[in-house]
């Protein structure tokens, strides 16, 4: 898909919508950060992440509408500014003809891939993902055994567990070193109504009239 046609398709959602969605069937994350910039550039607040679809091959992250007066000067601006966005003209923050982002909008593009990357390793590594997992685990184990393949349930077993622990580790690892960056980056470590830690830029609120997780 083109640029323009990128870009013209989040304008639609935009002119129509309080909720945006930026999707990547190949999960790109710099690539879905780079779009939720443009999002934002319009008066709209990053939400939320999610991985969907088949084998969660698709990268999805939502913006809200924030109705702040200051959001909705930022909308004006850059619609004044950027009237040619999707037709062909720049677009608000990346470099002519591409969706990346200009030196001054790396660090805002950084701080949404970090964002995104925490909510989607966070959701992967939740009770409930972590629950299916290990039921899984055991599963694969007690038809091996009901089979009689004793040896191969014990070494299966063992060896897909160490796996588990081990990802879940590195996810663990991962997610403390976005926490870090953002926490020094300005960004406030909040939970929202379901427990889930989110990070907000300072003045940001998290959104009351949907939950960008209900997938």
């Amino acid at each position: 898909m083109s640029v323009d046609s990128t870009v013209s398709g989040l304008l639609r959602q935009i002119a129509t919508q309080d909720v945006v969605e930026v999707r990547d069937e190949m999960g790109g994350l710099r690539r879905v950060a780079a779009r939720a910039a443009v999002v934002e550039q319009y008066g709209f607040e990053y939400g939320g992440a999610w991985r969907e679809g088949h084998n969660k091959s698709t990268l999805v992250a939502c913006l809200y509408r924030d109705t702040r007066p200051e959001a909705r000067a930022r909308e004006a601006a850059t619609i004044a500014a950027f009237p040619q966005a999707g037709r062909g003209g720049p677009v608000p923050g990346m470099r002519p003809g591409t969706l990346k982002p200009l030196p001054e909008a790396e660090q805002t593009v950084a701080h949404l891939k970090d964002r995104i990357a925490f909510d989607v390793t966070a959701e992967a590594a939740g009770p409930k993902q972590k629950r299916f997992v290990w039921a899984i685990t055991a599963g694969l184990v007690l038809t091996l055994l009901i089979a009689g393949y004793y040896l191969g349930a014990l070494v299966g077993g063992a060896l897909l567990s160490g796996f588990l622990l081990f990802a879940f580790r590195i996810g663990d690892v991962r997610r403390r070193k976005i926490t870090e960056r953002l926490t020094a980056a300005g960004f406030a470590a909040v939970r929202d109504e379901h427990g889930r830690q989110r990070f907000l830029r300072p003045g940001q609120q998290l959104p009351g009239h949907a939950n960008p997780f209900a997938n």
